[in-house]
């Protein structure tokens, strides 16, 4: 993504580990007050996550960017150690599709990105 680009929807994808299903959604269901205030801190909005387990269990994330510099919004929650740690959490039930990717602290090279084809609002 281009530093510092304005508003925009964000799609991303990735794989859940099989065997991590239900934790993966036992977590997200409870997910750290720590973590949902620095999403909305960092201008993250309308974020979804959507699991597909055929034809092997795939991760689809969605959410709006309102802010101005998304760089610098993603690097403060990264830096984060709440969101660290949810992350050394979370990325152990991952599997990332990027070639060379070892976490989300690599910020959006550990999803796979998605370009945008259509939008109706």
């Amino acid at each position: 993504m281009a530093a510092n680009q304005g508003p925009r929807r964000v799609g991303q994808w990735l794989y859940l580990r099989p065997e991590c299903i239900d934790e993966y959604k036992k977590c997200h269901a409870a997910v750290w007050p720590a973590v949902l205030a620095q999403i909305k801190d960092s201008n993250v909005h309308d974020y979804s996550i959507y699991l597909s387990t055929t034809p092997r269990p795939t991760l689809f994330a969605s959410f709006k960017y309102t802010g101005t510099a998304f760089d610098e919004d993603m690097a403060r929650m990264a830096a984060n150690p709440a969101v660290q740690e949810w992350w050394r959490m979370t990325d152990g039930m991952q599997e990332s599709p990027v070639e060379g990717a070892v976490g989300s602290k690599d910020g959006p090279g550990w999803w796979g990105q998605t370009e945008e084809v259509f939008y109706v609002e």
